[in-house]
């Protein structure tokens, strides 16, 4: 009888991202429902990205991103709970984004329409960069944006920190196609292009629009030791440094972090994150739950 080394670390790993340790949650054998192929096909560029092991790292790269936005970061603290319960808003944007991923057109559309619902209700006042007042909600455009701008940066950026350089028109097709779920969240003219990506990012560099701060270290302090589960520490802590490692030195300079370095020699992060994801993925299995519900879809559908 062989034993399954893994089985503890797989555990862990589905309550982190599902909250749950066994069996698949109900939203996600859902998306095997429905009545159409989604907005992205099986051979897209956005399914080889999200279905990779990659987004976990590209996650932690999205939120120290957010962060440099004090409109978007208020909304955070003053918003959510995210220190007592950490694992419920990481649950809930993993559900957003594959729900969007693999689910069809009805299903996308659901999701975020409840994500913009939940959003009425978190407006407040925040200081710029430029120490004037400002009023916010969560539904503002600009706000918007800069999230979906960090999450798009962050997994496509993450994808080839690990796997390699994309050719220049794949990195353009996954802007292209995730501009999609820009629009359902109510984003208007996103970027279409790896080109205008950068672009538009640039753009908020305007000494307003993103900041440093104590509330910016208080966030990146928590990224950097969020309560995780102990077996799960070394690897998270592998995964933030490659985070670290694969952002603009721009950003690290606004967010006060450092490259891993031994005195004046970088460490090797890459391979290091390379192996961490390699046990993740080999503990989690090739296909996510999410991903073979699409497939059933479209296999009662006849639309592989």
């Amino acid at each position: 009888m062989s034993i399954d080394v893994l089985s503890p670390l797989r555990r862990r790993l589905r309550l982190t991202f599902s909250g749950q340790t066994d069996g698949v949650p109900d939203w996600e054998l859902a998306l095997e429902d429905g009545d159409d192929a989604g907005f992205f096909a099986p051979d897209s560029v956005t399914w080889r990205v999200h279905s990779d092991m990659t987004p976990i790292m590209g996650g932690i790269r999205a939120l120290l991103t957010q962060a440099l936005h004090p409109g978007v970061l208020a909304g955070v603290v003053d918003h959510s709970h995210y220190r007592e319960d950490p694992l419920a808003r990481l649950a809930g944007t993993i559900r957003w984004i594959f729900t969007v991923t693999y689910g069809d057109t009805a299903a996308a559309r659901r999701a975020s329409q409840h994500v913009r619902r939940v959003h009425e209700a978190v407006v407040g006042q925040y200081v710029d960069g430029r120490g004037i007042g400002r009023p916010y909600s969560a539904n503002q455009p600009d706000l918007l944006e800069w999230v979906h701008l960090a999450f798009t940066d962050a997994f496509l950026g993450s994808y080839e920190y690990v796997r390699g350089p994309l050719p220049a028109s794949d990195a353009d097709a996954y802007v292209a196609e995730w501009a999609t779920a820009a629009k359902l969240m109510g984003v208007p003219n996103p970027p279409t292009s790896f080109a205008a990506l950068r672009e538009r990012m640039n753009a908020y560099d305007d000494g307003a629009r993103l900041s440093s701060g104590p509330r910016v270290d208080d966030v990146v302090g928590f990224l950097r030791n969020p309560p995780l589960d102990p077996l799960l520490v070394p690897g998270y802590r592998m995964l933030f440094a490659a985070a670290v490692d694969s952002m603009n030195d721009r950003y690290l300079d606004l967010l006060r972090l450092r490259r891993s370095s031994l005195g004046p020699l970088p460490l090797p992060v890459r391979p290091a994150a390379q192996a961490t994801l390699a046990v993740v993925g080999r503990a989690l299995g090739a296909t996510g739950p999410s991903e073979a519900a699409a497939r059933r879809r479209l296999a009662r559908l006849r639309a592989l």
